[in-house]
């Protein structure tokens, strides 16, 4: 057994679960992590506390002050000091151990594996809502492309000024061929598949809106409906602009095709 294995074994044996939590003793930790003598371990965890204060997290949130009875004979016990700690606290003591000592060297080294694990697995996560939006988006698209058919937007070129008047009312009045060289993005591919989580989420957001106004004021004609969906989209604009967010100014994300290529989903 590697030294991640025998490391990861033995926090995982030390490992507590209550209410579907999971929790360690840092009693518990203490030996694992090689330490022998409390009042030294207790200085460790005191700087790992100060580095999660450093770190903006919530400090009695990952270390609960407690107590643990201990037996000092037949039937005496006596209770002394414990906390109850989280991942994260196990964690920063890990970091702010002696790693001289080489079950503190194992577990910083375990601790970074998880810590790498973890972040790649939170950047798929998020590749993959990306991913969900834009196929969101284009079902919204292929949604309201149909209601306004029915409504009056019948040729190409009608479809491509009311997708023009809902691009220019989100991004204040620029349309999709500027964006696009703002963003330097190919003329042949699609801007949403180059916009991020959030402006996907904006944009099917005031589709949807129009495609439900549009139906409820029974709306006909290119006017119209060109209004509608001009109008919406200035609505979620203003409501971006509130949160300081201005639609223009964001970033360009990567094509989410090769995305998808990236990620094996692509098909």
């Amino acid at each position: 057994m590697n030294k991640i294995a025998v490391i990861s074994k033995d926090l995982e044996g030390i490992k507590k679960i209550k209410n579907d939590l999971e929790y360690w003793s840092a009693r518990d930790l203490m030996k694992v992590l090689g330490y022998e003598k409390w009042q030294k371990f207790e200085m460790v965890i005191k700087k790992a506390k100060s580095a999660c204060t450093e770190s903006n997290h919530d400090v009695m949130g990952h270390f609960i002050g407690t107590g643990k009875k201990i037996s000092t004979g037949k039937t005496a016990q006596m209770e002394i000091r414990d906390f109850l700690l989280t991942r994260y606290a196990c964690y920063l003591i890990a970091q702010n151990g002696d790693s001289r000592k080489p079950e503190i060297a194992r577990a910083q080294t375990y601790f970074a594996v998880q810590t790498r694990k973890q972040e790649m697995q939170q950047d798929r996560e998020k590749l993959l809502k990306r991913i969900e939006a834009r196929e969101r988006l284009k079902e919204t698209e292929r949604k309201i492309e149909g209601t306004v058919y029915k409504r009056g937007i019948k040729q190409p070129r009608d479809f491509a000024e009311f997708k023009d008047k809902y691009i220019r009312g989100l991004y204040g009045g620029m349309g999709i061929t500027t964006l696009k060289n703002k963003r330097k993005i190919p003329k042949d591919r699609a801007l949403a598949d180059f916009d991020s989580f959030l402006e996907l989420k904006a944009k099917d957001f005031a589709l949807a809106m129009t495609d439900h106004n549009i139906k409820e004021k029974n709306l006909v004609g290119k006017p119209k409906l060109n209004q509608e969906v001009y109008e919406n989209s200035v609505a979620t604009r203003r409501t971006l602009l509130k949160r300081g967010i201005l639609p223009e100014k964001l970033k360009p994300e990567e094509d989410v095709e090769k995305v998808k290529g990236k990620l094996s989903l692509k098909g």
